[in-house]
């Protein structure tokens, strides 16, 4: 039951209108995670430390952007 609620709860967030500073959040979770990806899908070989922040990046990125979809005004 909670989580039929949780999830319900979910969904009406994510269809509110988002406040613009997080708006621009959510933009650069987007940039953020865009940088990371393509540099983890570089075809040439990086250097150990540069995949590791890239994976990082990719990590904050959808986190930044997904947690300023779902806040509401």
């Amino acid at each position: 039951m909670e989580v039929n609620k949780l999830i319900s709860e979910l969904k009406t967030r994510w269809k509110k209108p988002t406040p613009p500073l997080f708006q621009k959040l959510g933009q650069l979770g987007l940039i953020l995670a865009g940088i990371g990806g393509a540099i983890l899908t570089a075809p040439v070989a990086l250097p150990l430390v540069l995949t590791n922040v890239a994976g990082y990046l990719l990590t904050a990125g959808t986190v930044l952007a997904s947690i300023s979809q779902i806040t509401s005004e």
